[in-house]
């Protein structure tokens, strides 16, 4: 009988308690998710696609050309021009977007790192084995394509 005037409800221990656990909890999900990471694999899938898009553009250009690449296309690993950007020092594949036969546009690094390359690099063997490079793959990744 003198337990009937007890109030329900709980203490603020409890009540503490239980938000500490959430809170650990919410932590070891945020680590095991690691969106830091996600977000830099991420960017490195669209420039493992960037890399191959450029490349078959340059070998279908070779096709309709009797096997000749791109005149701007060096033997020294140089960066590519973005289309419509200034191609001073750059390699300028515009012959690739013309009349958007090949591309519609040069493909660009997810992280946008420079103002007129496209932040892909590209080289050419004496036997027009053509490399294209992303040197700005994260995570130590190495991002490279040869035909």
């Amino acid at each position: 009988m003198k337990y009937k005037n007890r109030q329900k409800g709980f203490t603020l221990l409890e009540v503490l308690l239980v938000v500490g656990a959430i809170a650990i909890l919410a932590g070891i999900v945020i680590l095991a998710i690691n969106p830091t990471k996600q977000l830099a694999e991420t960017r490195n899938a669209q420039r493992r696609v960037d890399v191959n898009t450029i490349l078959n553009a340059v070998y279908q250009y070779a096709i309709d050309n009797n096997g000749s690449i791109p005149s701007g296309i060096t033997t020294t690993q140089t960066e590519i021009c973005v289309t419509g950007g200034t191609c001073t020092g750059l390699v300028d594949l515009s012959v690739l977007t013309a009349s958007s036969t090949y591309l519609v546009s040069i493909p660009e690094d997810p992280t946008g790192s420079s103002t007129n390359g496209a932040g892909y690099e590209i080289v050419s063997t004496a036997n027009n084995r053509v490399t294209v490079v992303a040197p700005d793959a994260e995570q130590s990744a190495t991002i490279s394509v040869t035909r």
